[in-house]
């Protein structure tokens, strides 16, 4: 899918800041505006860790700093036409401690937006989550819902919390007058979970699942639906609306879009079965093995040894009480709000996402084999 030649015009000699341009979405972001807009000037990624194979990239300029310092983001902003705001930190396991969580995800944006203001960057795209609306804490299903649907959004937890609060920034800070008297425009995107090529956490359930002979135990009912989006058709999203945003920035600003595709709703361990069952992995049972009551206690323990192990070590399961209630909780999203207002349809089928990322696990598969 190609953007249209009226679109591609306003990008002209541009430069573009992809902040977390290392990361998963990031860099597939950065991959598909060199493929889609020739005629940007330079784009540049910000990101703590470099990822060097980036290096050689034709008018990518790497720029190494921290997020959460102002010292770090003015000067990469400093000149840019657009910035597209992915960095942040994603855990939900207690990896990382609550007040770096705070500091990446909300001091961070505050960083982003007061150098785009100060500098006169005038369009902003922030990367947000699902999570910023749910699942909640009391496991209430939000079903087919779209970006107007009434729910009751409680965060407790650090990463939805912060997620939530950096969304708040940025599309409060539309229309705030800048430097160079013109007024900033921003919009936020709520992925669902992204799935697809190089996404750690589905190579970690891999790597897992090694140790248990590639056999998988339900622990989810299969009725629980959530929904997924491809990490391309997510870039795709970013890509559009920031083209959107300056031809006709009424369209957009100030609005807030979840990221969708035509990927099937599923329970996430059916879901993840797509990728894994061609790899040899086999989920047993139709209904969960254990009963609800049994996983929350195991959830529970988990969090109490997290507490009493945390002077000592970092002891972080994927198995939480925030971790359980999501996976139990339905979360599907019917909208066609994008659609709408900048265009958007999805650039990847279901079936080209599901095959190119079996092929990469498949790769991953024969590197752990040799590895052996």
């Amino acid at each position: 899918m190609q953007i249209p030649a009226q679109m591609r015009m306003t990008s002209k000699n541009q430069i573009y800041l992809v902040t977390g341009g290392c990361g998963f979405l990031g860099k597939r972001l950065v991959e598909m505006l060199l493929e889609q807009e020739p005629q940007l000037a330079e784009i540049r990624v910000f990101d703590l860790h470099l990822d060097q194979s980036m290096h050689s990239l034709d008018r990518v300029t790497l720029i190494q700093g921290d997020i959460s310092k102002p010292e770090d983001v003015t000067p990469a902003v400093q000149g840019a036409h657009v910035v597209i705001h992915t960095a942040g930190l994603v855990d939900v396991w207690g990896r990382v401690p609550p007040n770096k969580i705070m500091a990446v995800n909300v001091q961070g944006t505050k960083n982003v937006i007061e150098a785009c203001v100060t500098q006169g960057t005038q369009y902003l795209i922030y990367t947000s989550s699902m999570e910023v609306v749910g699942p909640n804490i009391k496991g209430h299903p939000f079903y087919r819902g779209n970006e107007d649907m009434k729910y009751e959004a409680i965060h407790k937890h650090p990463y939805p919390f912060s997620k939530a609060k950096a969304e708040r920034l940025v599309i409060e800070a539309n229309g705030q007058l800048m430097s160079n008297g013109k007024q900033l425009v921003t919009c936020a995107l709520r992925p669902t979970g992204i799935y697809g090529e190089n996404h750690l956490l589905m190579k970690e359930f891999y790597e897992k699942g090694l140790m248990t002979r590639k056999y998988m135990f339900r622990a989810i009912p299969a009725s629980v639906e959530h929904g997924r989006v491809y990490v391309g058709n997510v870039a795709w999203m970013h890509l559009l609306v920031a083209l959107k945003m300056q031809e006709d920035p009424s369209a957009v600003e100030g609005q807030v879009y979840f990221c969708y595709d035509d990927s099937p709703y599923m329970s996430y361990e059916d879901f993840n079965m797509e990728f894994l069952r061609p790899c040899g992995f086999r989920l047993l049972g139709s209904h969960p093995l254990l009963p609800y009551f049994a996983l929350y206690l195991i959830a529970l323990l988990n969090a109490v040894l997290q507490w009493i192990l945390k002077p000592f070590c970092v002891y972080a399961p994927i198995l939480n009480p925030y971790t359980l209630i999501v996976a139990s909780t339905t979360f599907t999203i019917k909208t066609d709000k994008p659609l709408r207002h900048f265009g958007y349809k999805p650039c990847f089928t279901w079936e080209e996402s599901r095959d190119r990322t079996i092929r990469w696990l498949q790769e991953v598969t024969v590197k752990k084999e040799v590895e052996k």
